[in-house]
């Protein structure tokens, strides 16, 4: 297995604050890493460091196959980097701040241009190109640093937070950007506090809290992280809800809740209990207008791994 992106036992303190705690990270080629974690957590420091921003303390890391201390200017050379925050050159218009990028990459006049007219259409600025970037709006400035990020083709993304401050709309249109990137051949590492962006993107999902790695697994498999799945039922008559919550009891691993009014949800290990509450359901004569079997949600799956890491962690400031 090949991987674009490896760190191992990443430290880094600013004075008193321990930003990281000994992180071990790997992406594979040609998918999306999403890193996970509330503010604090470290998500940010960790890609300074993969993307030579900042030394880390201890620990070592390597970005497709170069040593981010040893072979920085290499590592330069094939990443692109978005930060949380926009920040093109708001006096410059689109082109000219994607032109000005390509020259520093040495590109040619003529193939900066042409990039950069590529890249605008791409992200649905041409209309714009001609105007200053503090014309845009947050949106607007958001896609142009993506631009600027990819005019070099860079074979590794970090994008830290970067739909941050976008609308509904807006983020779809980025997470479209995110595939075709990765279609292309492209490694992505994401960070991000919005949990269906790692679940709609992420083929994989590391979760740092208080500097440290809490999870790592597939979406998939951080969903089975808090216990197998849930059946929902919601009765068509009301006041059926008695019984719904007696079959139910029989088929659940603990005692069944109501999430809102006239639905009961209850944990259950496998299948099978679906089947079996189909039966007595029928059996029983009770109609239903809602009835699922699901994994838990990835927001869920987050909230339970940093309640826990609460309790059982030291205080950090990060």
């Amino acid at each position: 297995m090949t991987y674009a992106i490896e760190a191992e036992g990443l430290v880094k303190h600013f004075g008193e604050t321990k930003a990281l705690q000994g992180i071990d990270l790997a992406a594979r080629e040609g998918t999306v890493h999403a890193v996970l974690g509330p503010n604090g957590a470290g998500k940010t420091t960790a890609v300074r460091i993969l993307a030579t921003l900042i030394r880390a303390d201890s620990g070592s890391a390597r970005v497709g196959g170069y040593d981010t201390v040893r072979d920085a200017q290499k590592v330069r050379q094939i990443i692109g980097l978005t930060g949380q925050y926009a920040s093109v050159d708001e006096d410059l218009t689109g082109t000219e701040n994607l032109v000005l990028i390509g020259r520093l990459l040495e590109l040619t006049g003529r193939a900066a241009k042409a990039r950069a007219a590529e890249l605008l259409g791409w992200f649905d600025l041409a209309d714009a190109a001609n105007r200053p970037a503090k014309t845009y709006s947050g949106g607007m400035r958001r896609r142009l640093d993506l631009a600027a990020s990819l005019v070099g083709r860079p074979s590794v993304i970090f994008l830290d937070e970067p739909t941050t401050g976008l609308d509904p709309a807006k983020r779809e249109d980025m997470w479209g950007v995110v595939r075709q990137l990765v279609g292309d051949g492209s490694t992505v590492l994401l960070t991000t506090q919005y949990l269906e962006e790692a679940d709609a993107l992420a083929d994989e999902v590391t979760v740092i809290d208080r500097g440290r790695v809490i999870a790592h697994d597939t979406p998939l498999g951080l969903k089975r992280v808090i216990g197998g799945q849930t059946l929902a039922v919601q009765p068509s008559d009301p006041a059926r809800i008695g019984d719904v919550r007696d079959i139910l009891a029989t088929v659940g691993t603990k005692a069944p809740e109501s999430p809102r009014e006239g639905v009961l949800t209850v944990p259950v290990m496998d299948d099978a209990a679906m089947t079996e509450v189909v039966s007595r359901l029928g059996a029983a004569g009770i109609a239903v207008t809602e009835l699922s079997l699901h994994l838990p949600s990835l927001d869920e799956v987050f909230f339970t791994l940093i309640g826990r890491t609460a309790v059982a962690g030291e205080k950090v400031a990060a």
